[in-house]
């Protein structure tokens, strides 16, 4: 007999989010990365999925740590939070940092946004007052 792993998940909203703020730093971005994980695996999400979505969330939450708030001389957060709903997972990934500048150098490879775009189903940035926010949505039934 087959075994239905949607009878084991929860009924509850609240069971299908997670977020949070964190420090922009390097150390935040595998605790970002196994929130929205652990959230997927309790789901019953693929494999194959779950390694798109946390790469692309990985790099996200990285931009943030090694962009958003270059020369700003204090210390930043980056704020996330993750959505199951309708059948797909949607992550949205801000800062208050400077936000896209023309003037910024990266020593980077530039293929961050790339990677997410080609990993997700959706993908938007959209410039703030303050910061950058990164949405990606992610469909998770068939």
């Amino acid at each position: 007999m087959g075994h239905d792993k949607t009878a084991q998940r929860p009924t509850s909203s609240a069971d299908w989010h997670v977020g949070g703020d964190v420090a922009a730093q390097a150390r935040s971005v595998p605790h970002v990365r196994h929130a929205i994980g652990a959230m997927l695996q309790r789901y019953g999400a693929p494999r194959e999925t779950l390694g798109k979505v946390e790469l692309a969330v990985s790099e996200a939450a990285a931009n943030v740590v090694l962009h958003a708030y270059d020369g700003r001389g204090v210390p930043g957060q980056l704020h996330y939070d993750a959505d199951i709903t309708d059948g797909g997972l949607e992550v949205v990934v801000t800062d208050d940092g400077g936000g896209l500048r023309d003037d910024h150098h990266s020593d980077g490879l530039g293929l961050g946004l790339k990677l997410i775009a080609a990993v997700s189903d959706d993908f938007a940035v959209t410039q703030r007052r303050f910061g950058l926010e990164v949405w990606m949505r992610f469909a998770l039934d068939a």
